[in-house]
């Protein structure tokens, strides 16, 4: 039994050390990048989201905001941490076929898919991705950053 105890001991620390490095009290909290509509927040977990490899930010957005449809090049993994999201995969946002996440869960949204998302009272969710970040929207004229963005534009 000490043996066993030995053994896990280190693993339950660096568990408890992995998990405690993303706390939300110790994220660094700034305005979203202008390739996301205004209101958001954004804090970066690990990773660096404009350079090459994997990354993990945290997004706070706040009551009735959305993002309108969109793709990535890459995979993202999305998990609501907290409050209301509903999502959809589509070219555009549809609040009737919307698909609410629950508090913990996570969908993955494949590169090039089409997706949408929106809140009710306000949302936070980390995405797990890998770089350098980009985003196009669907319909150019809902593009934040302008009509005239092109799919090369980083965020």
């Amino acid at each position: 039994m000490r043996i066993m105890f030995a053994l896990a001991l280190p693993l339950l620390l660096a568990t408890s050390a992995a998990q405690a490095k993303g706390k939300p009290a110790e994220l660094k909290w700034g305005d979203a990048p202008p390739a996301l509509p205004p209101g958001a927040q954004m804090a970066v977990v690990s990773g660096d989201p404009t350079k090459a490899g994997k990354f993990t930010i945290q997004l706070k957005m706040p009551s009735n905001y959305s993002l309108p449809a969109h793709w990535h090049p890459t995979d993202e993994k999305v998990t609501l941490v907290s409050g209301k999201l509903s999502y959809g995969m589509s070219d555009r946002l549809d609040r009737a076929a919307a698909q609410p996440l629950a508090e913990g869960a996570s969908v993955t949204m494949k590169a090039k898919m089409h997706h949408w998302v929106l809140t009710g009272d306000g949302a936070t969710v980390e995405v797990s991705a890998t770089g350098p970040f980009k985003i196009t929207y669907v319909d150019p004229s809902t593009d934040p950053r302008g009509p005239a963005a092109s799919a090369t534009k980083k965020p």
